[in-house]
């Protein structure tokens, strides 16, 4: 009866082992699911390596563009600080064209044409430094040339030997000063 046994078909599956034809099934299903999770893991990548690139484009060309525009504010900058001095050339040559004008005459165009020069400066956020005596010393603004006796409190600005500026807030040039002692 043994013999008999192992001949019936579904013996295997009565032991709990499976049959050669279900192996071979579960094994086609394998790997046409490992197909098929293989196809879209590469759709997936090829996808990202897409975003990637595209990224990657979308940086360079944001950097190019930056660079641009800071060379465009600087050279605009410039330009029209310029401009802005055309003026004051325009005076100087009209003063320097008039040749039989009296020192009066002189004076006054110089001084409508350093008022210009001034003008144009503070259009472009050129300011001057010139603290008054008795100003509170700022060595960030303020150079000190020498410490002289006064009657006035120590460290203080005594006098100014050449006007400082400034330029949107930052030290273009200091004010050189001279400074009370302390007593």
């Amino acid at each position: 009866m043994s013999e008999h046994q192992n001949n019936q078909p579904g013996a295997d599956a009565l032991s709990g082992a499976p049959s050669p034809e279900e192996l071979e099934a579960a094994l086609a299903a394998n790997t046409a699911d490992s197909q098929a999770e293989l196809a879209a893991l590469q759709a997936r990548n090829a996808e990202l390596t897409d975003q990637y690139l595209r990224a990657q484009a979308d940086v360079q060309n944001a950097r190019r563009r930056a660079d641009e525009e800071v060379a465009k504010a600087r050279k605009f900058a410039l330009e029209s600080f310029a401009e802005s001095l055309l003026p004051v050339l325009d005076s100087l040559e009209a003063g320097l064209a008039v040749k039989d004008a009296t020192p009066e005459q002189i004076r006054e165009g110089a001084e409508a044409t350093l008022r210009q020069l001034k003008q144009a400066l503070e259009r472009n956020k050129v300011i001057e430094v010139n603290p008054a005596a008795g100003t509170k010393f700022d060595p960030h603004q303020h150079q000190a040339i020498s410490v002289v006796p006064a009657d006035q409190e120590p460290n203080t600005v005594v006098g100014v030997l050449q006007k400082g500026y400034t330029i949107a807030e930052r030290v273009l040039r200091p004010a050189l000063v001279t400074v009370a002692a302390p007593k």
